[in-house]
């Protein structure tokens, strides 16, 4: 289990150290997302962006505090 702590915790370093590429790579998908879907969901999708960076910015926020 510790191999998928270690993964983790390089991940999440690695996000903050390049939080504006996770930014434009969640707006990358959710715009592909909506094209897909041909609009039938833009707002779902756009909530479920905001929800995801919001989330890496709690997972990433300890990380930048060190």
């Amino acid at each position: 289990m510790s191999g998928l702590k270690d993964a983790m915790d390089k991940l999440k370093k690695a996000a903050s150290k390049n939080r504006d590429k996770v930014d434009r790579g969640v707006d990358a998908a959710a715009e592909a997302a909506k094209k897909k879907t041909q609009g039938k969901y833009d707002d779902q999708i756009d909530t479920a962006a905001e929800k995801g960076k919001d989330f890496m910015e709690d997972q990433t926020r300890d990380d930048r505090d060190r």
